[in-house]
C-alpha cells in the first residue's frame, strides 16, 4: 500500500496520524489499489462519529472529498444540525449539500427513512460523479445489528449484518469503536451534536444500545470481525451456487430448479436465486422460502406471490418447473 501523505503544514500528533493511516489501509481494502485517485462523498449527520470520519477523509484525501447531510425534517432541531455541518464545511472549504426528501416519510419510520437517505445520497453521488459514498458505521453499530439479527433468527446473510462494502457505499470504520471516534472529535476540536433519537427507547436499537452500555462482556470489535467473516462466507456460498447452476444443462432457463443432493443451505439459495431470476420483483422472506422448500420436498405444488413451483417427473427426479399462476376469472354479477 502507498502510505497516505499528510500535508507538511498540517502535521498531526502521532495518535491522529495513526488514525489517518488506519483509514487509508481500510480504504485500500474496500476501494482497491487505486483508492487514492478516487473521489468520495461522506455522509455526515453531525454526530461525533460522522464528523470524525469527515475530518479523517479530508485530512487523508484533500480536494477529493465532498460532504452531504440528509435532513428528513422529522424532528425539531434537525435543520439546525444540518446547518452546523454546513458551517463547518464552509469554514474548511469542503463542498457540502443538505439533502431533503421531496415527500414526507411513509411506512415503517426507521426503515423508510434509511431507504430514502441512501436514495438521496446515491442521487447526489451520481450528480457529482463521485466514485463512492462513505458512511461512519462503526463496531458498536455492528454489534447492535448483529444482536438484532440473532433475535430475528437470521441466517448467514443476515448475521453478516452491516456490510463493509455494498455497491458504491463504503464503511471503513466498522472495526473502530464509537468511543475512539468521539475522543478523536474532541481532540481535534470538531463541532458535533448527539441525535436525541439515538436515546429514544421507543426504537429497538435505542433500547438495545442502552443495555449494551451497561455490560462489558460482549466485545464489539470481535463481533465486527465475526460479521466480516460471515459476509465472506455469504459471498462464498453465493459463488458456489453460481458455479453449480452454471453446470446445469438448462442453466439459461430461469424456470428450472434442480437438486443434485445439495446441502440444505445451498439448495435454499438455489431456490431463492431461481425464483428471483424468474420474477425480479419477487421479495422472499426466510419463513416464506422455508414453506416453499417444504412443499417441494413433499412433492406438493408450492406457490409464492404469483408463481407456481411443480415437481416434474417422479419422486426420485429432483427437478421442478416454475410458472406463472393463471389469473382468476372475474365473477359475473347476476
Amino acid at each position: 500500500m502507498c502510505e497516505p501523505m499528510l500535508p507538511p503544514q498540517k502535521q498531526k500528533p502521532a495518535a491522529e496520524t495513526d488514525a489517518v493511516y488506519r483509514l487509508g489501509r481500510q480504504l485500500e481494502t474496500l476501494a482497491g489499489p487505486d483508492w487514492q485517485r478516487l473521489s468520495y462523498g461522506v455522509a455526515v449527520s453531525g454526530g461525533p462519529d460522522s464528523m470524525a470520519l469527515l475530518w479523517l477523509m479530508v485530512t487523508l484525501l484533500p480536494g477529493q472529498v465532498r460532504a452531504a447531510t440528509v435532513d428528513h425534517g422529522l424532528r425539531q432541531g434537525s435543520a439546525e444540525e444540518a446547518r452546523m455541518v454546513a458551517g463547518f464545511c464552509e469554514r474548511d472549504h469542503i463542498p457540502h449539500a443538505i439533502l431533503c426528501p421531496p415527500t414526507p416519510i411513509r411506512g415503517s419510520f426507521q426503515a423508510a427513512a434509511r431507504a430514502e437517505r441512501y436514495r438521496l445520497l446515491d442521487q447526489w453521488r451520481e450528480a457529482h460523479a463521485l466514485d463512492h459514498i462513505v458512511t461512519a458505521h462503526h463496531a458498536d453499530d455492528q454489534l447492535e445489528t448483529l444482536i438484532m439479527r440473532i433475535n430475528r433468527s437470521s441466517g448467514v446473510g443476515g448475521l453478516a449484518a452491516i456490510r463493509a462494502r455494498n455497491g458504491h457505499v463504503l464503511r471503513p470504520l466498522l472495526g473502530w469503536r464509537r468511543a475512539n471516534l468521539v475522543a478523536l472529535a474532541l481532540e481535534v476540536d470538531l463541532p458535533f451534536v448527539d441525535d436525541p433519537s439515538n436515546a429514544d427507547v421507543r426504537f429497538d436499537r435505542a433500547r438495545l444500545r442502552k443495555e449494551l452500555r451497561s455490560q462489558n462482556f460482549l466485545d464489539a470489535e470481535a463481533a465486527a470481525r465475526s460479521a466480516g467473516w460471515l459476509a465472506d462466507a455469504d459471498a462464498a456460498l453465493d459463488w458456489t451456487v453460481d458455479q453449480l447452476v452454471a453446470r446445469w444443462p438448462d442453466a439459461d432457463d430461469a424456470g428450472v430448479i434442480r437438486d443434485a443432493g445439495y446441502p440444505a443451505e445451498i439448495f435454499r439459495r438455489v431456490v431463492a436465486r431461481r425464483l428471483c431470476a424468474f420474477d425480479p420483483r419477487l421479495t422472499l422472506r426466510g419463513v416464506t422460502l422455508d414453506g416453499v422448500i417444504a412443499a417441494m420436498a413433499d412433492g406438493r405444488r408450492a406457490m409464492v406471490g404469483s408463481l407456481l413451483i411443480d415437481r416434474i417427473g417422479g419422486a426420485d427426479e429432483h427437478f421442478w418447473r416454475i410458472s406463472v399462476a393463471p389469473r382468476r376469472k372475474a365473477r359475473r354479477s347476476r
